[in-house]
């Protein structure tokens, strides 16, 4: 089995760990600049990471449901579900005084793929 790997995003602002066969989905198609964007060929699952415009009307969590369900909305989701928000610690922040808080969102939402039917 191939073993997760640390992967540089965004010209290497940060990185994730991706899980074994992932694929860079840029290596197949055109995404846009503000994405990163990976498939896995088994599961048919996709993990999109996306850098967002800051929001000055919404703060903290609620800034967070606001981008994941903008975001759904935008890619006409059938449906949507948070599973989580949780607050990095102001430690983790490497960009901390220019950010002072980040979330963490989990969720999931159903879109259909480039050229399916919903």
């Amino acid at each position: 089995m191939e073993p997760t790997r640390d992967y540089p995003l965004f010209g290497g602002a940060f990185s994730a760990i991706l899980p074994p066969g992932a694929i860079d989905v840029s290596d197949l198609r055109p995404v846009p600049d503000n994405q990163e964007v990976f498939c896995h060929p088994v599961t048919d699952q996709s993990l999109i990471v996306e850098l967002l415009e800051l929001q000055a009307h919404v703060r903290g969590e609620a800034a967070a449901r606001y981008h994941f369900e903008d975001v759904g909305g935008v890619q006409g989701a059938r449906a949507q579900q948070v599973d989580s928000v949780q607050t990095l610690s102001s430690e983790s922040l490497a960009l901390r005084t220019y950010c002072p808080e980040a979330w963490v969102l989990s969720g999931k939402q159903q879109v259909a793929k480039e050229n399916q039917q919903p």
